[in-house]
């Protein structure tokens, strides 16, 4: 099962950058033995990343979104939950491209993957800075222990 997580994110604005920054602790955090998962680090999104979606068969993306939530508050949608959470905050990205059109892409071409989630983070802090707020960093142990489990189960779901 070819797998690819998609961190997205500026890393030069805080909280912004989170996706990449779980992406870089997922690399050390992935167990032995976990196959085909690719890690990307899809910066602030651009229609490059519409092939790799499309070749996926299962999809994780890791963002900051807001979840009306305190700082740090981690929340995945799966599936369909995923769909209708990107669709109802197309205007909250500071991306140039949205990851609902990039989904929009990957419908009309025909492979949206079936298995997907989204690992959203509620950021504190979206101004200039390389690292996030202590609030945000603190969630990221815990994305990763999530991810981790979403790719197992949706394998153990496969067999």
């Amino acid at each position: 099962m070819r797998t690819l997580v998609l961190g997205i994110g500026n890393t030069l604005l805080t909280d912004e950058g989170v996706g990449v920054h779980i992406i870089k602790a997922l690399s050390e955090f992935l167990p032995p033995g976990l196959d085909g998962v690719e890690l990307l680090d899809g910066g602030t999104l651009s229609f490059t990343l519409a092939g790799p979606i499309e070749e996926a068969e299962t999809l994780v993306v890791v963002d900051a979104a807001e979840l009306k939530s305190p700082p740090g508050t981690l929340r995945v949608f799966e599936g369909e939950a995923m769909d209708a959470f990107l669709l109802s905050n197309r205007k909250s990205s500071v991306h140039e491209v949205g990851l609902a059109d990039l989904r929009a892409i990957a419908i009309l071409a025909g492979h949206w993957p079936q298995r997907r989630a989204l690992v959203a983070v509620q950021p504190q802090l979206l101004d200039w800075g390389e690292f996030p707020t202590a609030a945000v960093a603190a969630a990221v142990p815990e994305a990763c222990r999530r991810i981790v489990e979403l790719i197992g189960a949706w394998r153990d779901g496969a067999q």
